[in-house]
């Protein structure tokens, strides 16, 4: 797409703006971005605002095209995009993105910093060498037809069958770690082929294993039904579908350029590229994206299951010392159909979440039954060298935002911007003064992960509390991270 000059913007309050809805760009709703002074010092002349016009002229899309605090440019749809379509609208690829489910869990044990910190390099060894990661990275398990097939269909479920973990991590993972309507059949050979060898990879980019603790509580009652203390030590595990869920949205792009011409959908970008919801190209997309989630939420079991090995051998045995408990896994790279209000009625929307999650508030009957009463926690990882949160949904996001939040930090810099930035500057020497192990592949890629290429998290995070559609529980601070 081309990266003209940002859209008008008019300011809403503190912590939202409006792109007004232009008619003549073929908008049909307003653009909403949250944002503070801080953020939106950056975010002026960027291109994503652009994007999240582009977005509004979708067919069927409700409310507004919303883009939270962590925005920037993505293919289509901004990261931190947002968008509710009705049932006589589209559903667009690119408001999903290529790592379709890629996702957060967190792990807690009953281990304190003084318990890890004598051992953290030689466990941060034995962790890099029990998770494959990097670019293509093989598990060296090959998936027969029939096994792939069962792990698309069943996601994390099929993983804990096979012996890789409990029926509570099923408990605590959004969706029961199951998404329908899987189809296999929609998914291509090259996508299967891609994926038979990578579950229970980490991949690479923006995807970590850290071994964290909890620096700080916000909200005791909601970290004590999480099982969270001050001085704890917790595992976030962060990664998605790896290549075979990028395969999936490769492919089904595609197939919805081709749609959007056939259905005559005037697009403003081809990156847009979608079909009407009730067409067979929206059919099969929905049925692979379901299987490419499914793939994920193994993935990340699988990799849960690596990490327990680890400790078990570190801190002895099972129980709730070295034992990890699964606080909560979720998405926050789907579309989903799910009931809101608009315009002062209950309907079904397909809401498109690229780099944004659930942030359901108490009492809502999707929050599962342990964090019912304090909401569905929200995991928000940072940088490597800086803090993550966890928090859960609050009232204002059902309101808002058609139930969702940030996801993360946020590029501040493109990778090559970062490289460029930091050439000559020893990321994993200085993150190591600052008593942060790292494990890279490519610790010459260390760069474009580092902090300076994010937002702050705790900007990002403070802008979506005061806007009302998340609240803080606990702040978690890096004691050693795994990377591709």
């Amino acid at each position: 797409m081309s990266r003209e000059h940002p859209v008008p913007l008019e300011r809403i309050d503190a912590y939202r703006w409006r792109i007004p809805r232009d008619r003549a760009r073929g908008m049909r709703v307003d653009g909403i971005v949250y944002a503070d002074d801080r953020l939106m010092s950056s975010l002026r002349d960027d291109p994503s605002l652009t994007q999240v016009a582009n977005v509004a002229t979708l067919p069927g899309i409700v409310g507004a095209s919303l883009a939270m605090p962590d925005i920037h440019w993505g293919y289509g749809f901004p990261v931190g995009g947002v968008a509710a379509m009705t049932r006589d609208g589209v559903i667009s690829p690119g408001g999903i993105g290529f790592d379709i489910n890629c996702g957060v869990r967190l792990l807690r044990s009953g281990l304190s910093v003084a318990d890890v910190r004598p051992r953290i390099g030689a466990l941060a060894d034995a962790l890099f060498r029990a998770v494959p990661s990097g670019v293509g990275a093989s598990s060296g398990r090959v998936l027969a037809k029939g096994d792939l097939d069962a792990v698309l269909r069943d996601g994390a479920r099929w993983a804990v069958e096979a012996g890789h973990g409990t029926t509570d991590d099923l408990a605590r993972t959004e969706d029961g770690g199951r998404l329908e309507p899987a189809d296999p059949a929609a998914v291509s050979p090259r996508a299967r082929q891609r994926g038979e060898r990578q579950l229970g990879t980490l991949g690479s980019g923006n995807h970590f294993l850290e071994v964290q603790v909890v620096d700080r509580v916000f909200e005791t009652a909601a970290a004590e039904a999480m099982g969270l203390r001050e001085g704890q030590v917790v595992v976030m595990i962060h990664c998605g579908s790896r290549g075979f869920g990028h395969q999936v949205c490769t492919d089904h792009v595609a197939i919805m350029d081709r749609a959007a011409r056939r259905f005559a959908i005037t697009l403003p970008d081809r990156q847009l590229a979608c079909a009407p919801i009730d067409s067979p190209e929206a059919a099969a997309y929905l049925g692979a994206m379901s299987a490419a989630a499914n793939f994920a939420w193994a993935n990340r079991q699988l990799i849960a299951a690596a990490v327990r090995r680890v400790f078990a051998r570190f801190f002895g045995g099972a129980g709730e010392g070295a034992g990890l408990r699964q606080v909560y896994d979720l998405s926050h790279n789907l579309a989903r159909f799910e009931r809101h209000r608009v315009d002062g009625r209950e309907v079904e929307v397909c809401v498109h979440r690229k780099g944004a999650t659930r942030a359901f508030p108490p009492g809502h009957p999707t929050v599962p039954e342990p964090y019912r009463q304090v909401g569905q926690p929200v995991l928000i990882p940072g940088d490597m060298g800086r803090y993550s949160f966890v928090g859960v949904g609050a009232q204002g996001a059902l309101e808002q935002t058609f139930g969702s939040t940030c996801h993360g930090a946020g590029r501040l810099l493109s990778r090559h911007a970062a490289t460029r930035q930091l050439r000559g500057v020893d990321v994993g020497a200085e993150l190591a003064a600052e008593g942060i192990v790292v494990r890279a592949q490519r610790r010459d890629l260390l760069a474009e992960e580092a902090s300076a290429a994010y937002k702050d998290v705790a900007v990002v995070v403070e802008v979506a509390e005061a806007a009302g559609i998340f609240r803080r529980v606990a702040r978690l601070r890096p004691l050693a991270v795994v990377k591709g």
